[in-house]
Parts: C-alpha cells; structure tokens; sequence
C-alpha cells in the first residue's frame, strides 16, 4: 500500500525539479488540473493510469522511487552516468594544470552524492 502522504511529497519534488506548476505538471502528463490538486492535498490516492502517465512523460522518474520512496531520483541510467562523467577536460583548469606540471595522471575520479552513495571513474 502507498503512503499518501509521502508519495505526495515525492509527487510534489518532481513537479518543483521540472519547474513546474500544478496546472502545467496536469497537462503535460495528460490528466485534469484537479486529478493533481486532489492528490497533492492528500484527497485522492493516485490510480495506476496517473502514476504511469508520470513515468513516461517524465522518463528520469523511477517507479519504484515513485511508490515507496527507495532508489533514487532523478534516475539516470550508467551511460548516461559515464557520459556525463567529469574527464580532465571539464575539471578546473587550475586542477588539470597542476597535475600535468607535477608529471602526475589521473587515474580514478570519485564523485560523492548528498545521500551517501558514490560513483567510481577508472580508465
């Protein structure tokens, strides 16, 4: 069973990460302005057609995320990860500089995310 009023904070931080409004969140996923205020207020429950209708307008969201608040939005996916992955060519100039004047490479690039987990970039 779904936690209403969590689900709704979740609902809530996807709409303010689009930047967008009730109204504008309700047409972009296809539904009635009040579908979003009924549940934002914790009137409704959200049907299986809405929380579909979220996910593939907004691919980055993550079902499970979604539902019971465990894994991680926005999702993005590992080659998405690596592809935006930091190389030496968009780190600080300062950094990269200083690495190649002391005849050092790097190596391994560690990014840290504020929910404790962390990513590892090896050549």
């Amino acid at each position: 069973m779904i936690n209403s009023e969590a689900f709704t904070k979740r609902l809530q931080k996807i709409i303010e990460y689009y930047g967008e409004t009730a109204s504008s969140f309700a047409e972009k996923i296809g539904v009635q302005r009040s579908s979003i205020s009924h549940i934002l207020s914790g009137r409704n429950k959200p049907s299986l057609e809405f929380v579909l209708k979220v996910l593939s307008t907004f691919p980055e969201v993550e079902l499970y995320w979604l539902l019971n608040g465990k894994g991680t939005f926005p999702n993005i996916t590992t080659s998405e990860k690596i592809a935006h992955a930091p190389t030496p060519s968009n780190i600080s100039k300062e950094i990269v500089e200083a690495k190649i004047a002391s005849n050092k490479k790097i190596e391994r690039i560690v990014i840290f995310y504020s929910d404790g987990s962390f990513e590892n970039f090896e050549k």
